[in-house]
């Protein structure tokens, strides 16, 4: 490939890297949003004195659904770490993985198995920083339903 040619190749992927960095930080500010209306459910459901167990399945619902938008998260972060490798490279850039727009076709080569996928889904919803606050409005209905 000539130098054009390379510079072309690093011009999309660093165009890549804009679109999936841009579309990272979006899913962490919808995730912030599910966290936001467990808050709202829960204290809504609290001031309507209507706490019960449907409550805290919708509360794990909305955990869950976390969960699985934090991983959709994890793969563009997957790529986003590959492209950042080869944006900072001086090798060859020959390998598909080192392609511009090659996020799906990736994901495909990679992907789980349906099973693979829940688990995945529920390592996930046990991090730190998706389990909270989801875990401590879980603890406060039940403590609630109990007490």
């Amino acid at each position: 490939m000539g130098k054009v040619g390379e510079n072309m190749q690093q011009s999309n992927l660093a165009t890549e890297w804009c679109l999936l960095q841009n579309q990272f930080d979006s899913y962490e500010k919808y995730s912030l949003l599910i966290k936001l209306t467990s808050i709202g459910l829960l204290v809504a459901a609290y001031l309507a004195n209507n706490l019960s167990v449907f409550v805290g399945l919708l509360l794990l619902l909305l955990w869950l659904q976390d969960a699985i938008w934090k991983t959709f998260q994890a793969r563009i972060d997957t790529r986003l770490l590959q492209l950042e490798e080869y944006l900072s490279a001086e090798h060859k850039q020959t390998a598909i993985e080192s392609k511009a727009y090659q996020f799906n076709r990736l994901y495909l080569q990679q992907r789980p198995t349906n099973a693979g996928l829940i688990i995945e889904y529920c390592q996930q919803a046990l991090r730190p920083t998706v389990a909270y606050p989801h875990i401590v409005l879980q603890l406060m209905l039940g403590y609630t339903l109990l007490f």
